[in-house]
């Protein structure tokens, strides 16, 4: 089912871009595709992100909560419980949702992976009879990136975006906030994992899967701004995102 119903319409949907849209450039076709996976997604994505950031805005009353009834444990879950279903959090939804959206990655990854590992040959037998195949693949990105090759520059610049899609999902927190917050530090921790660990993955892997992985990073910056300004349209007319003082 992962091959006939994930791996098969990327893969064909990558051949069509290549074909008849890209102008024979294999990285430009991987970006197109990118970019319209991403807006498939983007529901999804939205609902996620949200949902995080209504739980930053309610750590102060989570905080308080645990405070009141820091020797009634019970309390403290019927209490922290009643506040989720107040406000229409789900706790577990973004890992739901993270789920939900892995297959899909997992698809491309295999579609990018399969195109330097796999003879042409090989490759076409997946194609759907009303495709034309293609005779040769240039797997020369704007002839200078080899995408069957580990690139640098393209390793760097995923990170990068990465690093700013990051620092723009963190909230500006007040200065009379506390700095020291546990959940707040790995936030800010995160910010900067997540490109080195981008680094470590992308260091040996075909500048195919470098490029899918810096146009979906730059796709984040993108959605996160539209997404920042969203929520702050909604701040002003919500009374608990407005009280609980979080910019972006």
């Amino acid at each position: 089912m992962f091959h006939e119903y994930l791996y098969k319409p990327l893969f064909n949907a990558l051949i069509f871009l290549y074909e008849n849209v890209s102008f024979g450039d294999m990285g430009i076709a991987i970006i197109l595709l990118t970019i319209f996976v991403r807006v498939i997604l983007f529901p999804i994505f939205y609902k996620s992100i949200k949902n995080q950031t209504l739980m930053q805005k309610l750590q102060p009353a989570l905080q308080k909560i645990q405070h009141d009834h820091k020797h009634d444990k019970e309390k403290q879950a019927r209490a922290t419980m009643e506040l989720y279903k107040q406000h229409k959090v789900n706790p577990f939804s973004s890992i739901f949702l993270l789920l939900a959206q892995l297959p899909v990655l997992f698809a491309l990854l295999q579609v990018f992976n399969n195109f330097y590992k796999l003879p042409l040959e090989e490759l076409v037998k997946d194609l759907y009879g009303f495709l034309s195949r293609p005779e040769i693949i240039n797997f020369q990105f704007l002839n200078l990136i080899d995408l069957k090759s580990s690139s640098m520059l393209i390793v760097v610049l995923a990170a990068i975006a990465q690093y700013f899609q990051g620092k723009l999902a963190l909230p500006k927190q007040n200065k009379d906030e506390k700095n020291g917050a546990l959940s707040a530090n790995l936030t800010k921790q995160m910010v900067f994992i997540g490109p080195l660990i981008s680094l470590m993955i992308l260091w040996s892997l075909p500048a195919a899967i470098g490029i899918y992985w810096l146009t979906s990073s730059i796709f984040s910056v993108v959605q996160q701004i539209y997404i920042n300004k969203k929520i702050a349209k909604e701040e002003e007319s919500d009374p608990l995102l407005k009280q609980a003082g979080i910019k972006y």
